[in-house]
């Protein structure tokens, strides 16, 4: 039964979230309105079922079924990448010059599109847990899999992350990739 008020107070705080994660999975803007929007209408009809702390988990999980329905209508053949747009990144304000802000957006464009380069299975987990903060185990909940199975994709999406970026000429202080343009600017 569907509620407009409980849909309200427990889903729309949640649309940039499932927003985001759309626009990760589907690579673009237009694919990840359509598929938020069918979310919500399966949020709304089925919001009844959720408990107030789980409203994230749970919305994020009819998102992710969404895209996936999405993709076999839309896409039937696609597990492998496509096309990708340029995704957006405001100029950081701290940007002292414009040569620096030069770089961060061209670190930004190439952390991008690392991201987007990994398999679905793994750039799904990465965005999850990294992005919208998911824990491990609502990571595997969520996606039907044990919590084993999120670490160990996390992993290997994290070392493919780094495997491309280092590949694109970026080193790592600790566990933040900088790129060679930045080290020379400093």
């Amino acid at each position: 039964m569907s509620d407009p008020k409980r849909f309200e107070a427990l889903v729309v705080p949640h649309l940039d979230a499932a927003y985001n994660l759309a626009r990760w999975l589907a690579r673009d803007a237009h694919d990840a309105e359509d598929v938020v929007q069918d979310a919500c209408v399966r949020a709304l009809k089925y919001i009844a079922s959720v408990e107030r702390g789980d409203a994230r988990a749970w919305f994020l999980t009819i998102v992710r079924n969404a895209f996936y329905d999405w993709l076999r209508r839309n896409r039937p053949a696609e597990i492998v990448p496509g096309e990708d747009e340029a995704i957006e990144r405001a100029v950081d304000p701290a940007a002292i010059d414009p040569e620096q802000a030069a770089v961060r957006l061209s670190d930004a464009r190439a952390l991008s599109d690392a991201i987007a380069a990994l398999p679905l299975q793994f750039r799904e987990v990465l965005i999850l847990r990294d992005l919208h903060e998911l824990s491990a185990p609502e990571v595997a909940a969520q996606l039907a899999i044990s919590v084993e199975a999120v670490k160990s994709r996390l992993h290997r999406a994290r070392s493919q992350l780094r495997a491309t970026l280092m590949d694109s000429g970026y080193w790592f202080e600790g566990s933040e990739p900088v790129s060679r343009q930045r080290k020379d600017c400093t």
